[in-house]
């Protein structure tokens, strides 16, 4: 089982205490976030084949990943960096830090460990196409050679990312828009150029129908990369959590509306006042990384439809 932690909070700039009192313990509880159900996580190392890490900022975590390291777990950090205006990034790191921070976890844990990630990529008058590609050379030229991969992928425009969008739009004075297909593809192909210039492979993360030459797929939970780490070979069924997506089995182990970085374009918030008074009321002692509400039970362990909504 590859465990992610997380793709719905920044477990590593939030919550590192937390992870590492349940790796000690080897489990930790969560809340499907779909139906409800209580359920207990493995994190023992007989249970676990491998970590992969999503953040924004890896300074409070390293010394996890130490002890992640010395338990003997293969792991991959999946480091999202944009450099994007205040207004778009509320209290997200400066880039040329998170470039630094990069630097050091390919210096101390090797070149395969660290995934840079652009994404996503938002349109708007603070970013037009000429920003983003500007940006972008700087920030790959900056992190080469000490990863081989960047990840990009263009904002999924959901109801709640479009009202938070509008109202730091209007908080902010600037302008924004999800453009057609045809302008995506455009941007693309010159990202992947930037990259390649840069000793980088440019791949896209869950719309293959953007997909444009110099262009790969992205496998965020890549059991490949994890073997490459571990140096022996990692398993994993290839079931992603989306059907549009190449990634590999995992279970997720963080909740939606936790993480206080007030990103405004972010799927996993609702509402950032909501996350930022759940994340000061968060306990690291716990089994959970949020309590579960009144009522809720525990998974039946035949219900596979429940199951499946973990991966």
């Amino acid at each position: 089982m590859i465990i992610s932690a997380s793709y719905k909070t920044d477990i590593p700039a939030f919550y590192g205490d937390w992870f590492l009192n349940r790796l000690k313990a080897g489990f930790c509880r969560m809340v499907n976030p779909y139906g409800g159900q209580l359920y207990t996580v493995a994190m023992d190392r007989d249970s676990v084949d491998g970590f992969v890490f999503w953040t924004r900022n890896l300074g409070p975590f390293f010394h996890v990943l130490d002890e992640v390291a010395a338990m003997k777990f293969p792991f991959v950090v999946q480091y999202t960096s944009t450099g994007y205006p205040k207004a778009l990034d509320y209290s997200t790191i400066e880039a040329d830090r998170a470039m630094e921070q990069i630097r050091g976890l390919s210096d101390s844990f090797g070149r395969r460990v660290a995934v840079w990630r652009y994404d996503p990529l938002i349109f708007t008058s603070l970013t037009p196409p000429g920003w983003h590609l500007e940006n972008f050379a700087r920030l790959a030229g900056a992190i080469a050679p000490s990863v081989d991969e960047v990840v990009v992928s263009f904002a999924q425009i959901y109801r709640k990312t479009a009202r938070n969008m509008a109202a730091a739009a209007r908080a902010f004075g600037f302008e924004w828009h999800d453009p057609e297909a045809a302008q995506k593809r455009g941007l693309l192909a010159k990202l992947a150029a930037l990259a390649a210039q840069n000793g980088l492979r440019l791949t896209l993360c869950g719309q293959p129908e953007l997909l444009v030459e110099g262009v790969g797929e992205a496998v965020c939970i890549d059991p490949d990369r994890l073997s490459d780490v571990a140096g022996y070979s990692v398993k994993a069924l290839e079931k992603p959590h989306r059907d549009c997506c190449k990634c590999h089995a995992s279970r997720d182990i963080g909740e939606y509306d936790t993480c206080p970085h007030g990103c405004v374009y972010c799927y996993g918030v609702m509402n950032r006042t909501k996350a930022k008074a759940r994340y000061r009321a968060h306990d690291p002692k716990s089994d959970f990384l949020f309590p579960p509400p009144d009522g809720a039970k525990e998974a039946k362990k035949s219900g596979k439809k429940a199951q499946a909504e973990l991966f």
